[in-house]
């Protein structure tokens, strides 16, 4: 009980952010003065003068709604993957003669009888809807030819999941329908996801392939982990809050409003984004909905969903290659095939990568695969750089810290944030020693080295260990820089040399 009162108040103090490390030890602190272990109850603090002592008491439906998400064990959020623009909403008047104010509360009245959404009309909606007709129609014309194609995917699973259809919706404000968009925080795909929430839900991300891409599973995940909110708020409109900024920003606009449960009665509350947020998406749903009425006319989808099909991969195979024997143009496949990052679909033991097609390829792959795939792997043999090695993202490797060496560069080489180093390694700065073992989940994928015929001959006592062959050229630092993590003290000790000299030939241990 007292580690789970612990683990309530530092999530209800900060939501999902980065934890403050004093802070959390005074909130320890605070609760462990005032815990009774016999009874198990949480004894009173002391009252604060400035409060006319006053006891202190929380509202018990944001402290129910509390521990219903910290049951569901959130480990981030999906805070802070909507456009600048949304945070930056100014909601001043905008003159659009086209839509009257009268005409707009019948329409969105309208709305709001056939949606499970709160759309109720107010001036800030007003001023988004018309700011969006009269600044951005080019954009959203193209945004609703596009939605012809993700659209039907994302009602099929919206409906297997028993959620509104209007939340298609939502992946226009996350990503602009965009598979491969990626915050400034790293969040990625159609339905803006972070790392660690992905893998929560399901999408797994390798040197190979972001699931967070993916059309299809990214939006099952979503499905999942909007049903959970839904589940812990019970409104539609307070699940789409705290899917953009965390449940706990949520429970504590609730609180701060004493008790509204009311997204518009909470709006002020929310941190500024989130405050934007469901104006920008009621504002979405109403222009797609009424999209007849304000003139627009898209353009047909290039591709339709229903004119495609998958075939699973059998061998691994890049998309250039099947451009090149099927003749479909590259850019259409990388539209259809979003999660594979280098273009390559890949063949691991236990997952189940598919190809996409358009409807009338299909057929002429299947009947000509072997050829297919036996002109892939000649392809592969004959590149003169190796692939990249694959390797999943829940792997880790530890990295030693070497002269030069900074957060901000070893981040750069393995594709993550320097706050994500400091929190797998618990650092509380931004300094490092040299010989410092720092534990690391890459996101980049690292190519094996190159190895020669007489490497691979040389005996080395761990069979696991990369050899390298000198070339003239070549000296410990150029060798040491050519493979991640490795240091030239490293290459000495692994390979007994004292000096700097090395002779074209020789074959060096380059990774234990």
């Amino acid at each position: 009980m007292k580690k789970l009162l612990y683990i309530v108040l530092c999530f209800t103090c900060f939501g999902f952010a980065q934890t403050n490390d004093s802070l959390v030890a005074k909130t320890k602190t605070i609760i462990d003065q005032g815990f009774d272990q016999q009874s198990l109850e949480v004894k009173p603090v002391s009252p604060v003068d400035s409060l006319d002592n006053k006891s202190l008491e929380d509202l018990p439906l944001a402290m129910e709604l509390d521990q219903k998400w910290l049951d569901e064990l959130y480990s981030s959020s999906l805070f802070d993957t909507i456009y600048k623009s949304v945070a930056e909403l100014d909601y001043e008047n905008i003159d659009y003669p086209e839509l009257q104010t009268d005409t707009l509360k019948k329409r969105l009245n309208e709305l709001n009888s056939r949606t499970p959404f709160n759309i109720e009309y107010n001036s800030s909606l007003e001023s988004v809807i018309k700011n969006f007709l009269k600044n951005r129609r080019q954009s959203l014309q193209r945004l609703m030819s596009l939605s012809a194609y993700y659209f039907p995917m994302f009602e099929k699973e919206l409906d297997n999941y028993n959620i509104p259809l209007e939340i298609k919706y939502l992946a226009i404000v996350e990503s602009a329908l965009k598979p491969r968009a990626k915050s400034r925080v790293g969040a990625t795909g159609l339905w803006q996801f972070m790392f660690a929430t992905g893998k929560q839900f399901g999408l797994d991300v390798s040197s190979y392939v972001d699931e967070r891409s993916d059309p299809i599973k990214s939006t099952e995940a979503a499905c999942k982990y909007l049903s959970s909110l839904y589940r812990i708020f019970g409104d539609w409109d307070l699940a789409l809050a705290a899917y953009n900024s965390g449940p706990g920003n949520v429970t504590k606009a609730i609180r701060r409003s004493g008790g509204y449960e009311n997204y518009w009665n909470i709006r002020r509350y929310l941190p500024r984004e989130t405050a934007g947020y469901l104006p920008v998406f009621l504002a979405t749903m109403y222009i797609f909905e009424f999209a007849d009425e304000h003139g627009f006319n898209p353009p047909p989808p290039a591709v339709n969903y229903f004119k495609t099909d998958t075939i699973q991969v059998k061998q691994m195979i890049s998309l250039d290659q099947v451009s090149e024997l099927t003749g479909i143009k590259i850019e259409e496949l990388q539209f259809l095939n979003p999660s594979y990052k280098l273009d390559i679909i890949p063949v691991v033991k236990g997952e189940n990568y598919a190809l996409r097609l358009p409807l009338e390829h299909v057929g002429t792959f299947v009947n000509n695969e072997d050829e297919i795939y036996a002109n892939a792997k000649k392809d592969f043999n004959k590149r003169e750089k190796p692939l990249p090695q694959f390797f999943n993202a829940d792997q880790k490797i530890r990295y030693r810290v070497r002269s030069g060496d900074y957060l901000g560069k070893i981040a750069r080489i393995y594709g993550v944030r320097v706050s994500q180093i400091k929190q797998w390694n618990g650092l509380r700065s931004n300094n490092l020693r040299i010989g410092q073992r720092l534990t690391i989940y890459p996101r980049k994928p690292i190519a094996k080295p190159i190895v020669s015929t007489k490497a691979k001959e040389k005996k080395v006592t761990n069979q696991n260990a990369n050899t390298y062959e000198v070339k003239k050229g070549d000296s410990l630092w150029s060798i040491s820089q050519k493979f991640p993590g490795v240091s030239i003290e490293n290459i000495r000790e692994w390979n007994d040399i004292s000096g700097s000299k090395l002779k074209p030939g020789m074959v060096l241990i380059v990774s234990q």
